[in-house]
């Protein structure tokens, strides 16, 4: 997970700086011709059914929309109408989100536990983010309102994606959702695939295409799965938490952005909530006692 994290801060970064010489959904678009391109092949390569099962064909459509068309639509016009360090804060709203949505679905029990650990992981964030001047980075409203959107629809998809994965496994559960995410992406192609303007643009930005195409979207995805086919959704969602943290270190790195107090005091701020949340003791609920047919005595 931590190398997952890595990568999804990234994100931010290679996003910002494909964004800067080509629209959203052209950047979109590339991102998941790569992804599914390799992910087919993963899938001929690897033993065991290529398909889906018709009576999982639906689920796999709306995971695939949701990873796709609405979570990455929305995040990459969000993110081109306002700031990192807005899309960092509202992403970390993600454990809250999952953890919640797993309670609501019965796939998860309470634990006093896991919310002060994604209260103080939070809280770190805000620590962080207004260390780092949000007031100085007003992204717009619309912008935000985009980004939140995204942030809903990866809730959804990492709540409903758990039991996915349960059943058929970490490779096959992503493979299949982002090969669905491809093909609902392809009748815009011809709109906004833009292959000229990719062509001519800076090896910079076709690098970060790459980037999002190959390490986000097919080595991050995995990563994500495999750990909600280990452990509860919650506990693999806060690591979100860490991502502005991450990123910050990337733009010092990269963009030369100075460090100050305030990653210091919210990195360790969300440190400790992801070390309570994945200390707690976060289970299914228990199963219902199966009462036996009437007039059949148990033996």
């Amino acid at each position: 997970m931590c190398v997952q994290v890595l990568i999804s801060a990234g994100t931010y970064l290679a996003g910002k700086r494909a964004m800067t010489e080509l629209p959203p959904l052209t950047v979109v678009m590339w991102r998941f011709l790569l992804s599914g391109s390799v992910f087919v092949v993963l899938l001929w390569l690897t033993p065991g059914p290529t398909l889906p099962p018709r009576n999982e064909w639906k689920r796999v459509l709306f995971l695939g929309l949701l990873a796709g068309p609405v979570n990455q639509g929305f995040f990459f016009y969000g993110l081109s109408q306002s700031t990192a360090a807005h899309a960092a804060l509202l992403y970390a709203l993600t454990p809250l989100g999952v953890y919640l949505l797993s309670l609501a679905r019965g796939h998860e029990r309470a634990s006093v536990r896991a919310m002060a650990g994604i209260g103080t992981a939070f809280a770190g964030v805000v620590v962080l983010l207004l260390g780092r001047g949000l007031a100085e980075a007003s992204g717009s409203l619309v912008g935000d309102l985009l980004i939140l959107g995204a942030v809903a629809a990866w809730v959804v998809y990492t709540t409903e994606g758990k039991p996915f994965v349960s059943i058929h496994g970490p490779v096959r559960a992503t493979a299949w959702s982002m090969v669905a995410s491809t093909l609902l992406m392809l009748p815009l192609a011809p709109f906004v695939a833009k292959p000229d303007a990719v062509l001519a643009a800076s090896t910079v930005a076709k690098g970060s295409i790459v980037y999002l195409g190959l390490l986000t979207s097919v080595v991050a995805y995995l990563i994500w799965y495999y750990a909600l086919s280990k452990v509860p959704a919650s506990k693999v969602a806060i690591f979100s938490n860490l991502q502005p943290a991450a990123t910050a270190v990337a733009a010092w790195a990269l963009l030369d952005e100075s460090l100050h107090w305030a990653i210091a005091v919210g990195g360790v701020l969300v440190l400790l909530g992801v070390r309570l949340t994945q200390g707690a003791h976060v289970r299914p609920p228990p199963a219902e006692p199966v009462h036996p047919e009437p007039g059949r005595q148990a033996a």
